[in-house]
């Protein structure tokens, strides 16, 4: 393969594996924020037999938002795999699959700066994002062999 359609692979490779970790944080951030929105199941919601189908959606109103939110969490991801696909195409494994890892970094990160997640950065996650940073570094750093 000529170097120029291997770049170009390559580009589109990373270009879809950045689609796929900006996704997937933020399904990861819908998601929690609208469990965060919920009561917890076991002691304030009866369980789905004791309730008819009626009943269950008149006591979904005040949970519509972060229900959606949820649900917008659950297609993030699928949107998410529709582009990992592509990402697998055009990309080796073993440089493709150290790239998910950026995700933990986001999240970590947005958890921190957006304030309703009110989540706190301590030296040992600092030290934790720099060492998963460095690690990602490390494995596109070194020259891909090419047969």
């Amino acid at each position: 393969m000529s170097g120029a359609v291997s770049g170009h692979k390559s580009f589109r490779g990373y270009a879809w594996a950045t689609a796929s970790i900006v996704l997937i944080s933020i399904a990861q951030l819908l998601m929690k924020w609208g469990m965060g929105q919920l009561p917890p199941p076991l002691p304030l919601l009866p369980p789905l037999s004791a309730v008819g189908f009626p009943e269950l959606l008149e006591m979904l109103p005040p949970y519509r938002i972060p229900l959606l939110c949820i649900a917008a969490g659950v297609l993030c991801y699928a949107f998410s795999l529709a582009c990992w696909m592509c990402v697998l195409h055009f990309l080796p494994l073993n440089r493709a699959y150290p790239l998910l890892s950026v995700s933990y970094v986001l999240v970590c990160l947005a958890a921190v700066v957006l304030p309703w997640f009110g989540e706190t950065l301590t030296p040992a996650k600092t030290l934790g994002v720099l060492l998963i940073l460095l690690g990602i570094w490390l494995i596109h750093a070194a020259p891909e062999k090419r047969e």
